[in-house]
């Protein structure tokens, strides 16, 4: 009993002072000194204390103590029923001031939920301490006194300072409103099958980054596409070209059997194979028929495909007499496997590259309109006008006004191929007007463009660096829908990763 005399009169000092405070205190109305509806569980607690027979038993119970009378014997009551009375908090040995109504406002968060904020209640000290960083509690007090208006001090790190938002539970609002104002772009949820075998392949197909065997798939793919577009292009080479049994290059008498032992036509089929099989398969697994179909890429992936099959029938129905009167067939069909080359734009799924290039382009359509229409005005002005310049020369290359778009088109873009020039010292004049009205056409748009390219660039290289803030942010989100939305199947499209909620 040795070891705990100090304990033990350490409580009875406590409770003296207590009862001291609570008879003399000139703050309290005496029907709040009597009758305290914790009263029953103060003094049984006091009796388990006295009684106890470890140490850790003792320890138990005076922790429980403090937590159930501290502030009703150390806060100061003054104004309890609005609110009005202080609160202190410490912050790693800074101490800041407030009410308590100001935390009040948000009782779902640690300062604002007092049964969440007792556990670092000092009744020694009368305050409470949280050994967090210092300069970031400027703003999450701003937060209670703004009445949620989030706002990061200007030396704290973004990482840092999402881990204090979520420390003190400001909630997923709070959280996307911190995200926005640093620029972080708004994460689109996109839903996922419910089906774990679809799910899997999907994701193994669709999203390269989730796993190693989708990174493997998505190698396998960019492999094939790289050698169909080698094929299309090696197939057009005068000394291929001599002995090509394709329909749509035909030199020489050819025959059903020798075209598909051509190597040509055998490394196509193989990549057609591969491409038909993917999208089957992404189309079999997709979450969404309808939203499938919409998809630029997806829409790409149909039309690459589509000149082989037409080809293909085209040799089996065609027979060599027909083949080689046909022409206006050929020519069709010349034109149908140049499609072969949007084969090209499939490598953008994997690519972060020609992504950045396409959603810059497609914010930027404005601007790319104004610069075709100045260019188009400009055309029909200086066309006109080198035509009229050069009209009574007899060996001048301006025939007429259409004969000049060429020439407007070549100049103000700055090529100058000089194909076609003017010769007469009014033509010339046009001619140097036509070139620096060019430059100041192209020039005015043109960094309106650069400008969404370096925003769309930053944002994807900046976005490793504020990865750390970034799954922060998730994990307090997720929790929060955790609560209050139940469970879903979802992909973090800015981040990369997939999770099931």
């Amino acid at each position: 009993m040795f070891v705990f005399t100090p304990c033990v009169t350490l409580c009875r000092c406590i409770c003296r002072t207590a009862l001291l405070y609570l008879d003399q205190s000139p703050l309290m109305p005496a029907h709040s000194r009597r009758g305290h509806p914790r009263c029953a569980s103060i003094i049984t607690n006091w009796q388990k204390l006295l009684n106890s027979e470890t140490q850790m038993q003792s320890e138990t119970i005076f922790s429980q103590l403090a937590k159930e009378c501290c502030e009703d014997l150390f806060v100061d009551k003054t104004g309890l029923d609005d609110g009005g009375q202080k609160v202190i908090i410490n912050i790693a040995g800074l101490r800041f001031e407030t009410q308590l109504k100001t935390l009040n406002q948000f009782p779902e968060t640690l300062l604002g939920d007092p049964r969440k904020r007792v556990d670092y209640f000092d009744p020694m000290r009368n305050l409470y301490f949280f050994d967090r960083n210092r300069p970031s509690f400027d703003g999450i007090l701003y937060y209670y006194q703004s009445g949620g208006k989030i706002r990061r001090p200007a030396n704290v790190p973004l990482d840092v300072f999402a881990d204090e938002i979520v420390f003190y539970e400001l909630g997923s609002d709070a959280m996307e409103q911190f995200r926005e104002d640093e620029g972080f772009i708004k994460e689109v949820e996109i839903p996922l099958p419910t089906n774990e075998i679809y799910h899997q392949f999907w994701l193994l197909f669709e999203y390269p980054e989730s796993s190693n065997a989708a990174r493997g798939m998505a190698l396998v793919s960019v492999f094939v596409i790289v050698i169909s577009i080698i094929i299309f292009c090696l197939e057009t080479l005068p000394e291929f070209r001599e002995n090509s049994l394709d329909p749509v290059l035909p030199t020489t008498p050819k025959t059903i059997t020798s075209t598909f032992s051509d190597p040509f036509f055998i490394i196509e089929t193989a990549c057609i194979v591969w491409f038909f099989f993917e999208l089957a398969v992404r189309f079999v697994v997709c979450p969404s028929k309808s939203d499938f179909f919409h998809n630029l890429m997806n829409i790409i992936d149909i039309v690459s495909i589509i000149p082989y099959f037409v080809t293909l029938v085209t040799e089996l129905v065609t027979t060599p007499d027909q083949n080689s009167s046909q022409a206006m067939s050929l020519a069709i069909l010349r034109i149908i496997r140049l499609v072969r080359v949007f084969r090209i734009f499939k490598l953008s799924r994997h690519s972060k590259g020609l992504q950045i290039l396409g959603q810059t382009l497609k914010a930027s359509m404005r601007e790319l309109g104004l610069l075709i229409f100045f260019l188009f005005i400009g055309v029909i002005l200086f066309s006109s006008a080198i035509y009229f310049a050069e009209v009574d020369e007899p060996s001048t290359q301006f025939v007429s006004i259409p004969d000049g778009f060429w020439w407007a088109v070549v100049t103000m873009t700055t090529v100058g191929y000089g194909d076609m020039c003017p010769i007469t010292m009014g033509g010339k004049m046009v001619g140097t007007l036509c070139a620096i009205a060019g430059v100041l056409t192209i020039a005015l748009p043109v960094p309106v463009i650069v400008s969404n390219f370096n925003y769309f660039y930053h944002r994807e290289t900046e976005q490793e660096d504020k990865q750390p803030m970034a799954d922060t942010a998730e994990l307090a989100m997720k929790a929060s829908g955790d609560s209050k939305h139940g469970s879903s199947t979802s992909l973090n499209k800015t981040n990369g990763t997939w999770q099931r909620n």
